[in-house]
């Protein structure tokens, strides 16, 4: 199979509260929303859960290189053109950490993109987000009943709900991903995935059989993390414009 030549609120931090989400799930820093948002429920045109792997295969430069690399493709105005063309004008993203099975952290929790400003600010928030797992095992299942459930208890209102997961390894703790992603898909939730091709060279095989599905779904594979952020970049364009194409998008 030919592999993939692309790479592809405020500054503050927000108060923080545990929260436990799920019977048996893990601990997770869950930060206070608003009051409004429960009322609001303003209309967006998607729903992007992004899932930025953590496991301990992913070194300290690289993980720095994953999470600068979607700060960038958030100012890019190939993003931002993308955001300003849906229905609304609108979307709404959530950002977390993963690597075993109970292993998830909610770095930014949903927050609405609509104008410039809020745009910067997320992608500043997002680039001095602290990595708060490494290592505990690889598994994207448990990277998708996360999403899961955050696609589940939306603030907003949202016609399309992605999760978007990054990863360079197979599943190697929890249960298989099948289970996680038949749930998810049945759920009307789309599984598009960004594989990292530097440690094993046929993940982007393992992504495309058993982690992405739904409608629609692809992915773009990065052959390293030095070329992450312009697959991310173009990931995000087409999540967010909702531009149909192949399964795996190559450069």
């Amino acid at each position: 199979m030919p592999r993939g030549e692309i790479a592809s609120t405020a500054n503050g931090r927000p108060n923080r509260r545990s929260l436990l989400i799920g019977a048996g799930a893990s601990l997770i820093a869950l930060p206070f929303l608003p009051p409004a948002w429960g009322q609001q429920r303003r209309p967006v045109d998607l729903a992007l859960a992004l899932a930025a792997d953590c496991s301990g295969s992913v070194h300290a430069q690289h993980y720095t290189l994953q999470q600068r690399g979607y700060a960038e493709a958030f100012r890019s105005k190939e993003v931002k053109q993308a955001i300003r063309s849906g229905i609304h004008g609108a979307i709404a993203v959530a950002y977390y950490q993963w690597s075993g099975y109970r292993l998830q952290n909610l770095i930014l929790p949903w927050t609405v993109l609509a104008s410039e400003a809020d745009v910067m600010r997320f992608a500043t928030q997002m680039e001095n987000a602290e990595r708060t797992i490494f290592g505990g095992g690889t598994s994207p299942s448990g990277a998708i009943e996360f999403g899961h459930k955050l696609l589940s208890d939306l603030p907003v209102q949202a016609p399309r709900r992605v999760i978007d997961i990054s990863g360079d390894g197979r599943n190697n703790t929890g249960p298989p991903p099948a289970e996680a992603r038949s749930a998810a898909i049945e759920a009307g939730i789309v599984i598009n995935g960004l594989p990292i091709l530097h440690m094993e060279l046929d993940i982007d095989e393992y992504y495309e059989k058993f982690i992405i599905g739904g409608p629609g779904a692809f992915m773009v594979p990065a052959r390293d993390y030095e070329s992450f952020a312009a697959a991310v970049r173009r990931k995000l364009v087409l999540e967010i414009a909702d531009r149909k194409g192949p399964a795996i998008l190559k450069g």
